[in-house]
């Protein structure tokens, strides 16, 4: 019985002798930079991000890791208004920034002599601000007004995601990687007398959410 199951194992998913050696160490990360600009409200909005991450086999298919980076969300919005001999340009930028770390563990299975299933549990955190500006110019003839605002507020923010995923290796150094989807808990705290948290549940299995990148590892 115990060899049939085994048997059917390796016919359902390929399994093969194939393991990523403990002490394996890699590097990956995500870079992206994002600008849409929408002329018809006169709006922009700038995405940055940066994590760079390092990973360590501490046994046969099993690697513990994290991810150390920085993330900025900007939303600039310019109006004109016109009152009589007066006209009144209005310019808001809110801006959402954060240190980023994302410690996380993650357990390969092997399906092929390059191709392997991930599993990842990771524990993202974010410390950053929320950061709101404003001018405002009022033109009347030769007479200028200007009035500016601006207010600060840091949070806080802790998750707990689980992301399942393939990893081919193009040689001994050099692997793809697919993330589709993940599934976690998030909670975010401003730094506020009286604010609540802000929970957010994930629970995503699709296409529309297939994440690709590349890592170097440092072959044994």
């Amino acid at each position: 019985m115990k060899k049939l199951l085994v048997a059917s194992a390796v016919a359902l998913f390929g399994l093969s002798n194939a393991q990523i050696a403990k002490g394996t160490v890699y590097v990956s990360g995500q870079v992206n930079y994002s600008q849409l600009e929408d002329n018809n409200d006169d709006s922009k909005v700038e995405s940055f991000r940066i994590l760079p991450t390092v990973g360590f086999f501490v046994a046969p298919n099993l690697a513990i890791g994290t991810g150390i980076g920085y993330q900025s969300d900007k939303f600039t919005t310019t109006t004109t208004n016109v009152f009589g001999p007066s006209t009144n340009v209005s310019t808001s930028e809110d801006t959402q920034s954060a240190f980023v770390v994302s410690p996380f563990v993650r357990k390969y299975w092997t399906l092929g002599d390059k191709l392997y299933f991930f599993g990842q549990l990771e524990v993202p955190m974010e410390f950053g601000k929320f950061k709101s500006e404003g001018t405002s110019t009022t033109t009347t003839g030769s007479t200028v007004t200007t009035a500016s605002t601006s207010t600060e507020t840091n949070y806080t923010a802790i998750g707990v995601n689980v992301k399942p995923g393939l990893d081919y290796f193009l040689n001994k150094n050099w692997t793809i990687e697919a993330t589709i989807g993940e599934f976690g808990y998030n909670t975010a705290k401003l730094d506020v007398d009286g604010a609540e948290n802000v929970n957010n549940f994930n629970f995503g299995l699709n296409l529309s959410s297939v994440t690709i990148g590349v890592k170097y590892v440092f072959a044994k």
